[in-house]
């Protein structure tokens, strides 16, 4: 664990909205449902975006796309992600969002490294096509009228194609409310270190919005440190949570000035804690899923990250990972030492898969220039049928 530090930052705005804390959780697939970010919330303050949701299954109103802009009651502000790679069909989703009062603000997703996205000219591959970038961003802010209307990117594709700074630019002129950089490019997906000195460029270049990091926040020590090298407004946080929801109180009370890693009662938990958080996520998203069965099948994949560096054995961990209701899931719950002190470093550090570098997955001919050609136009026609939700 690295040495506590002391750092006080003032409350981020974006467009309309004062968050007191600078901290916004990242958008997962699969991960950031309701019932993740209720849980969050339930630990700490910020903003708590959902998964990425496809434009046109939105504007095409398909059962799982309705399902998964719905917030509960408590959730304030609402955020919602979208998806798209046609200007037209985006704008349509934004309209439908802002017309029918489901969300407080609204964020696009240019920063997906997954082959299946980027195959089809869509994430992280789009912004190297400026000109449609550009009709996408800009068509996005007009229909958000005044709601916050943000962008989340990557550096681009690989480091020959390298996007932020032009997509900086043209999200800014174009009157988004924020920017947020993961520091890859597409090519790195999750591996190695993130760049932050991309962030710190980035911030440099976009004068007027502020600019929220991503990449490699562990810790609320991290965060602060990203602040402190980058001088970026705000950070954005992503697979560090998974399995600690209780991050994100570490990060409230962190930027009002206490000293990370000591901050709040559950910033270092014990057995009993974990199993404790674990047992309401999986209430939760019984909740969520309005279906006790799903809900256990769901909290399965959670199990890794929630007792990384605990002393639970393998046969228990293979039970909670085949858990079939939320009775079962507390006998074996109460299996465990629930005196069990926090372990410490074991139970820190990076979490989730960081893949492997490799050359992104493009539509073809898509790095000969960056004005759409007409194959390109094709491709993302095809990109738009996507109507799984997410």
């Amino acid at each position: 664990m690295s040495a506590p530090t002391t750092a006080t930052r003032g409350p981020l705005t974006i467009g309309g909205l004062v968050l007191d804390v600078p901290v916004v959780l990242a958008p997962m697939a699969g991960i950031t449902n309701t019932a993740f970010r209720r849980l969050c919330r339930e630990f700490g303050a910020g903003l708590y975006v959902s998964e990425m949701i496809t434009s046109r299954a939105l504007v095409e109103r398909t059962p799982e796309s309705m399902r998964l802009i719905t917030h509960h009651e408590s959730e304030t502000p609402r955020s919602i992600q979208l998806y798209g790679v046609d200007p037209k069909t985006v704008a349509e989703a934004v309209t439908m969002l802002v017309a029918e009062d489901r969300a407080d603000h609204i964020d696009l997703n240019f920063g997906c490294p997954v082959p299946k996205v980027t195959r089809k000219g869509g994430g992280a591959a789009l912004p190297w096509k400026s000109g449609l970038f550009r009709d996408i961003v800009e068509g996005a802010v007009k229909a958000a009228g005044d709601i916050p209307l943000t962008i989340k990117m990557r550096k681009g594709i690989d480091q020959d194609h390298l996007t932020y700074l032009e997509a900086g630019r043209i999200a800014e002129g174009a009157g988004v409310a924020s920017i947020a950089l993961h520091a890859r490019t597409a090519s790195e997906f999750y591996s190695g270190h993130a760049d932050w000195s991309a962030i710190a460029k980035l911030k440099e270049t976009v004068t007027t919005v502020p600019v929220l990091g991503n990449g490699d926040i562990w810790s609320a020590d991290d965060a602060l440190r990203m602040v402190d090298e980058t001088g970026c407004d705000g950070v954005v946080v992503g697979r560090g949570c998974l399995g600690r929801p209780w991050l994100f109180g570490d990060l409230a009370a962190a930027f009002r000035g206490a000293p990370t890693g000591l901050s709040t009662a559950t910033a270092q938990p014990s057995l009993g804690e974990v199993a404790k958080t674990f047992r309401r996520h999986a209430e939760l998203l019984t909740e969520f899923f309005d279906s006790e069965e799903r809900g256990c099948r769901d909290i399965r994949k959670h199990v890794a990250w929630y007792f990384k560096g605990y002393p639970v054995g393998g046969e228990l961990r293979a039970k909670l990972a085949t858990v079939e209701s939320l009775a079962h899931l507390d006998d074996l719950l109460a299996t465990l030492d629930w005196d069990m002190p926090y372990p410490g470093e074991g139970a820190e550090g990076p979490r989730g898969r960081a893949g492997t570098p490799k050359q992104p997955a493009l539509p073809d001919g898509w790095l000969d220039s960056q004005e759409l050609a007409g194959h390109d136009r094709v491709t993302l026609v095809d990109a738009e049928l996507d109507t799984s939700g997410g």
